[in-house]
């Protein structure tokens, strides 16, 4: 395995951000700094919400396209109909 060398400007708070949070977990602040860069990289291959779910969107519609805007008079149907 072949490892390259970056070099990272930080600024004095967010380095001693990264030196603290390297120490508390024992390990270095380049292994810190390359888990981060991991898990940041595997986060934006995640999918969004919508993608993960969009087969599921609609999937179990009423068919009706009003219903945002009907929705007291749909409600007091239903309670009228449920006295009945």
């Amino acid at each position: 395995m072949v490892l390259l060398m970056i070099t990272l400007r930080l600024d004095p708070d967010l380095d001693k951000i990264v030196s603290n949070t390297a120490k508390n977990l024992g390990i270095t602040k380049s292994e810190l700094i390359r888990r981060s860069l991991v898990e940041y990289i595997h986060n934006l291959d995640q999918q969004n919400a919508w993608e993960t779910g969009k087969d599921l969107f609609g999937k179990y519609s009423s068919g009706r396209d009003d219903l945002s805007s009907c929705r007291k008079m749909l409600l007091k149907e239903k309670l009228k109909a449920k006295r009945a």
